[in-house]
């Protein structure tokens, strides 16, 4: 091994529009069967890797990790960030620089970034391990992985997160995945925009909240299926009409989904405007970032909003 060279990997961020929640597992186990609408954006988390020659990993045996803080460990137990200590345990890596950051709010957003963190990891330890490990290898073991952390996590935020473009995802009991790739030709009509909200949360509050509710739950999958229906025709309008619908929906699945008043107050203004189509709140809920879609370069609002679009790329690595 060369250790003076660098890997670097990058995962975009998912953004869910139709049937969150129902990729529970409890959900799943219960009914057999849930199902998402989402798109892997173009905004994403990175991973820098590499061993140092002379450095701490070389004369100190220590493991660096840099992300909004930076850490010196010798041992792989006393890493404070969970996800790093997690992915690092799992493969028994030895000392190594880890760096981390990303093109968006992270912590709390609701758009995976804790999946989209993990599967980078994975990725460009997998290749400074020579391990030739597929995409959705990479999926399913960032999913195990997040479990540690999160019990009530979904299927949807790695297998969103590592396989990239428009696309319904079907999951079924045993962990069957399923990927129905779609067309990008909704977002040549319409702008998509993430607005901050400037709240962010833990989701595993909202999720343990939403798992002891699952009856609430299923008529999400019933307003998927009609909103899929007008996707296949090119009905755009319609399919926004539903995701108004959806959002409204998924409110009433738990009181703790926006229950801050920011939330409360930014999401009655995107109701009021005239130039959003629809809008609806990323993720568990309670925090990050409200999605917008609005008729082209039409969207002015008082709020930080960020331009974005379908990335067809999935998770990504390589060897510098």
């Amino acid at each position: 091994l060369d250790c003076s060279v660098m890997y670097v990997s990058s995962c975009p961020l998912r953004v869910s529009l139709f049937g969150g929640s129902t990729d529970n597992p409890h959900f799943v186990e219960k009914y057999g069967y849930g199902s998402v609408i989402s798109f892997a954006c173009d905004l994403k988390t990175y991973i820098t890797l590499h061993e140092d020659k002379i450095g701490y990993n070389h004369t100190e045996n220590k493991y660096i990790i840099n992300y909004s803080k930076r850490e010196e460990t010798e041992f792989i137990g006393d890493i404070q960030n969970e996800l790093v200590r997690i992915v690092l345990n799992y493969f028994g890596c030895f000392p190594l620089n880890v760096s981390m950051t990303s093109d968006a709010y992270s912590q709390g957003s609701g758009l995976a970034s804790s999946s989209s963190y993990i599967i980078s990891l994975i990725k460009c330890i997998s290749i400074f391990n020579d391990l030739q490990m597929t995409d959705i290898e990479i999926c399913e073991l960032a999913y195990k992985l997040e479990l540690e952390m999160n019990p009530y996590c979904g299927y949807q935020d790695p297998y969103g997160c590592g396989i990239g473009g428009f696309k319904r995802i079907e999951f079924q009991r045993g962990g069957i995945v399923k990927y129905d790739f779609q067309s990008t030709e909704l977002f040549q009509h319409y702008d998509a925009h993430l607005v901050f909200t400037g709240v962010t949360r833990n989701s595993k509050n909202v999720l343990k909240d939403v798992s002891n509710n699952l009856d609430k739950i299923s008529p999400l999958l019933d307003t998927l299926e009609v909103a899929y229906d007008a996707l296949l025709q090119k009905n755009y309008d319609e399919f926004l009409h539903h995701l108004n619908q959806s959002w409204i929906q998924k409110k009433q699945t738990s009181s703790s989904i926006n229950e801050n008043t920011m939330i409360k107050t930014i999401d009655q203004y995107l109701l009021n405007d005239p130039l959003v189509v629809a809008h609806k709140l990323c993720g568990a809920g309670n925090g990050g970032f409200f999605l917008t879609f609005s008729k082209k370069d039409s969207l002015t609002i008082p709020y930080s909003s960020v331009k974005i679009n379908v990335s067809p790329d999935g998770v990504k690595g390589k060897k510098l």
